[in-house]
């Protein structure tokens, strides 16, 4: 009786400072969703629509979007089983590259994640005061005080975090559907004017359009990766997490097709052209009236998803680094649920105070510099830790090695030259982030010498 007892309580203890195993396949495809359908595909057709002005056009934009997506799916896939750990593209890069390296990225990696939870704060606070605008007066306060119910659901551990993320992707991908089917029931012929918005006069304008029409296309398939960080909590992710990611990017794939499909279907091109808000107008066209609230429930649906999938991955990139003594010890606990709790709150706080403050619209606008520089990091480790550890497991191969990698890593060198060109004193502000991070690696790995010695 004795022994038996010790053994359950040294299993508690075991257990109690553990990320637990616990994902599948159907994690993968929730997270997978849930981080990459937001309130951009209300948005970004019209912006699309205005380069092109094509119908073709715009369907082979956003079909090339998807198929980029999947590539780098396909390829960050290899990485995530053959390194199964917690936090992401940090774990790859410090592999195939070193301390320093993987430091850098990790600190990218969060910084751009840390912006991506303050805006999608503020965007609840500003929806969510559409919806109520007597109860919630103070966007900001009314973002940070509906966050933190989701806050307490990932702080009481990973199984709660899960499940919510399991039911509001599929709430949200059900919620899109029926905007798509709803506009298609309503009998309304396509559109004449397929080809009314101004036509690029040249090779090189029409390079530029398809190009920009491009860039807002990938950012807003961006998310494709959100599994990876969760990968050392998965049953088996040789098997399921290819699986819950390929599956994931093939539905938002379908999902954004249908809706572009739609909203061509409703619109005429010039007045989808001239859109800042597709998704209201195509709405009023086909049910009149209070079409606001419509797209304002649609965008609130999209946004505790999105949160929820930034509440579960930033924070474990904060753990691994910890973890690996590139941060403090204490972000490396884990509470009894399974979850990274001083880490979580520290990402928290760090929303939060650029939401306070203002500075997540800068930082927003540096972070797309950052988060190419991530992405290209990984399919270059890829390339390097073939070559330099070719008896590594690897559960998963990327398909049509090395063309697949090579392919994305170009497609990110491309992307990285266009933010540079369109943007050039946030991409300086960017460069400074990553040059701050080689002093603060350097106190650091410093200070925890002498903790050593």
């Amino acid at each position: 009786m004795t022994s038996t007892v010790t053994e359950s309580e040294s299993g508690r203890q075991r257990h109690q400072g553990e990320l637990q195993r616990i994902l599948g396949v159907t994690f993968g495809i929730a997270v997978t969703i849930g981080g990459m359908i937001g309130v951009g595909i209300l948005r970004t057709p019209g912006t699309v629509a205005a380069q092109l002005g094509s119908f073709w056009g715009i369907i082979a934009v956003w079909l090339v979007g998807g198929i980029y997506s999947l590539c780098g799916t396909l390829c960050v896939s290899e990485l995530a089983t053959s390194l199964p750990r917690a936090g992401g593209w940090y774990v790859y890069a410090r592999r195939a590259f070193g301390d320093y390296v993987g430091f850098a990225v990790g600190w990218c990696d969060w910084l751009s994640g840390a912006a991506a939870l303050a805006f999608t704060i503020t965007t609840i606070g500003e929806y969510g005061a559409k919806l109520l605008p007597d109860v919630l007066t103070n966007t900001r306060l009314s973002g940070i005080v509906l966050i933190v119910p989701l806050l307490l659901l990932n702080l009481a551990g990973l199984r709660s975090g899960s499940r919510f993320q399991e039911w509001t992707s599929f709430l949200k991908a059900v919620a899109f559907l029926v905007l798509v089917l709803a506009i298609f029931r309503s009998g309304r012929a396509l559109q004449s004017d397929a080809t009314t918005a101004a036509s690029p006069v040249s090779v090189a304008a029409l390079f530029a359009a398809v190009m920009f029409a491009l860039q807002a296309v990938i950012y807003t398939y961006d998310g494709w990766y959100s599994a990876i960080y969760c990968a050392e909590e998965n049953r088996d992710p040789g098997r399921n997490l290819p699986r819950g990611m390929i599956g994931g990017v093939v539905a938002v794939t379908a999902v954004y097709l249908l809706v572009n499909l739609a909203f061509l279907y409703a619109l005429p091109m010039s007045r989808l052209a001239s859109s800042t808000l597709p998704a209201a107008d195509a709405a009023r066209e086909v049910f009149g009236g209070r079409t606001d609230q419509l797209v304002t429930t649609l965008a609130l649906l999209s946004l505790p998803s999105m949160a929820n999938v930034q509440m579960l991955t930033s924070p474990r990139i904060l753990f691994a680094m910890s973890r690996d003594g590139l941060l403090l010890a204490s972000m490396a606990k884990v509470n009894r649920g399974g979850t990274p709790s001083v880490a979580l709150m520290v990402h928290t706080l760090a929303a939060v105070m650029f939401v306070v403050t203002g500075t997540y619209e800068r930082l927003l606008a540096i972070t797309t510099f950052l988060f190419v520089l991530v992405y290209g990091s990984g399919f270059l480790a890829i390339l390097v830790l073939r070559r330099t550890e070719p008896l590594l497991p690897r559960p998963y191969r990327v398909w049509a090695y090395p063309w697949t990698p090579l392919v994305v890593l170009c497609g990110s060198f491309s992307f990285l030259v266009g933010v540079v060109l369109n943007d050039i004193a946030n991409s300086a502000y960017a460069m400074a982030l990553i040059l701050c991070s080689a002093p603060l690696f350097l106190v650091i790995t410093t200070s925890r010498r002498r903790s050593v010695s």
